[in-house]
């Protein structure tokens, strides 16, 4: 299959769990808001697809959400599969994403360093 296909796939997948999470949960006390998927990753043949999530705040529950998610994958690919036509519904794996969480810390950290803006023009040397 080629790689743009996937990465259309890809991006179908993303939008679509998105937009069902909050849908399907509405009712218990799951919070999905806290959740973001950042990225999916289908497998060439279409039977497996790594769905990555962020959880903004929650820090000690994460695994615990992580676990709720992949519990209830059969719903969501229910879910997923009357809107996303393709010749397999891929199996969902959830996996937590940290990255934004790292962008963030890193953001915070370049906030607090102190460096002093020259305001002298610099001087072209020739």
């Amino acid at each position: 299959m080629s790689s743009a296909r996937i990465i259309r796939v890809n991006e179908l997948l993303k939008r679509e769990i998105a937009v069902d999470l909050p849908r399907l949960f509405t009712s218990s006390n799951f919070d999905t808001s806290a959740i973001t998927v950042t990225g999916v990753e289908t497998a060439p043949d279409l039977h497996d697809a790594t769905v990555y999530v962020s959880i903004f705040g929650h820090e000690e529950g994460r695994t615990k959400m992580i676990r709720f998610l992949n519990s209830h994958r059969k719903d969501i690919q229910a879910r997923m599969s009357k809107h996303v036509i393709l010749k397999y519904t891929p199996r969902l794996h959830f996996k937590l994403d940290s990255s934004i969480e790292n962008g963030d810390r890193v953001l915070g950290i370049l906030a607090q360093l102190d460096i002093p803006e020259d305001d002298t023009p610099a001087e072209e040397t020739l």
